[in-house]
């Protein structure tokens, strides 16, 4: 008896908020269905080879501009780094390339394909208002900060047809996205 007393007093306490807040859910909206609206506004994305970006284009130079307004205050100057994190570790002309220690898996020329970059920005940039930027503002931010990385020129111009074609420094440092099998066999030193 005494074993099952004390089984029987936690699993009660665990209970009786359980239930509370099973029967306050509706006042708080707690798994309310999305409507087909807000589950079109999720049904996009950008693949690697770009079909789907926007119309719009953007120059580092338009960039600037815009990351000094929306982007320098969490990110730093130039994307140096700052409250949030750091976006630059390259600079202009000089790509960095790796070994990406953790810390420095938030700078862009990890990434294996450019398109990520401009997806991400676009839905999630800024952060006090995520989406709310245009696709110029979007085209614009990617080729500064691509250029401040060392991966395009400053003269480079960004749009749908450009973007996909940029060769991201880090883009053969993942695993195949589709894997090769057999394996090719090892070297003979391995």
């Amino acid at each position: 008896m005494r074993c099952s007393l004390k089984l029987l007093v936690p699993v009660i306490f665990l209970a009786v908020p359980a239930l509370a807040l099973a029967q306050s859910s509706s006042r708080f909206n707690v798994g309310t269905p999305l409507s087909q609206q807000e589950i079109k506004s999720f049904d996009f994305m950008i693949g690697p080879d770009g079909k789907e970006l926007p119309p719009g284009h953007g120059s580092p130079k338009d960039g600037s501009a815009i990351f000094a307004k929306r982007c320098q205050v969490c990110h730093g100057q130039n994307g140096e780094g700052g409250a949030i994190r750091r976006l630059v570790l390259g600079s202009p002309g000089n790509p960095f390339r790796g070994p990406f220690r953790d810390n420095e898996k938030s700078a862009l020329s990890y990434y294996p394909y450019a398109t990520v970059v401009w997806d991400y920005i676009n839905r999630a940039m800024p952060a006090s208002n995520p989406g709310s930027l245009t696709a110029d503002e979007v085209y614009s931010l990617v080729a500064f900060l691509f250029y401040r990385n060392g991966i395009i020129k400053e003269t480079d111009v960004l749009d749908e047809k450009t973007l996909p074609k940029v060769e991201m420094p880090n883009r053969h440092g993942f695993v195949p996205d589709i894997p090769v099998y057999p394996p090719e066999p090892k070297p003979s030193w391995w």
